[in-house]
């Protein structure tokens, strides 16, 4: 199911600015993946860590989500300290994004996000065995709320550490994004992201409120 939503994901055209402008990227950039990135990990994740959109010169180079950018060096970098990653294969993680081509100056606009939701949709659907979900930021958070119907949006507001318990749904915690606009300027330190998937791993275990 996964790997069918994948191959979808590769072939989407849905957004035409996304669309000319990964085409254009082809011509400077012609060792990158330059497509739409399809989500990446273990089928049968307890974990899911959403992300906005890929990066130009990590996840639109590699093809996989967060790979080879600094944003990826804080994400894969704790999964393996954990013994989630091992270089090849994730462990009981699965990485998404909201968007899945890489935007202009990093920012999907409104429609364009609403248009890719479907993918989102999908996969969610699909890892039947989450437990816990992962907002990266605050664009990944209503990401994740609008996909599971959730509304009005300012009853669960973003905030590091937050997280809601939604009936029929996995535990949501969010985080600040692992960027370098966070990371540099101390908004978001390595204790902070080690202590969320601390939290995120006691919240696997904890006996849901009925």
């Amino acid at each position: 199911m996964i790997q069918h939503i994948s191959r979808q994901v590769i072939a989407c055209r849905r957004c035409p600015r996304l669309v000319a402008f990964t085409d254009g990227l082809r011509h400077d950039y012609p060792d990158y993946w330059n497509k739409p990135v399809p989500s990446f990990g273990d089928r049968d994740a307890w974990l899911g860590i959403v992300g906005l959109a890929p990066g130009l010169h990590g996840a639109n180079r590699s093809g996989r989500p967060f790979f080879m950018d600094a944003s990826g060096k804080w994400l894969y970098g704790e999964l393996e300290r954990r013994k989630s990653w091992d270089g090849e294969h994730l462990d009981g993680a699965f990485i998404l994004n909201a968007v899945k081509c890489v935007p202009p100056q990093n920012r999907p606009t409104g429609p364009e996000q609403e248009e890719c939701r479907v993918w989102l949709d999908r996969e969610f659907e699909a890892l039947k065995k989450l437990r816990v979900v992962l907002a990266l930021g605050g664009i990944a958070h209503r990401a994740v709320l609008r996909s599971w119907g959730m509304s009005p949006l300012s009853a669960y507001p973003f905030a590091h550490g937050a997280h809601y318990e939604i009936e029929g749904r996995p535990t949501l915690l969010t985080s600040y994004h692992p960027s370098r606009q966070n990371t540099n300027t101390g908004r978001l330190t390595l204790p902070m992201w080690r202590a969320i998937f601390e939290r995120a791993t006691r919240l696997r275990n904890r006996k849901r409120p009925r």
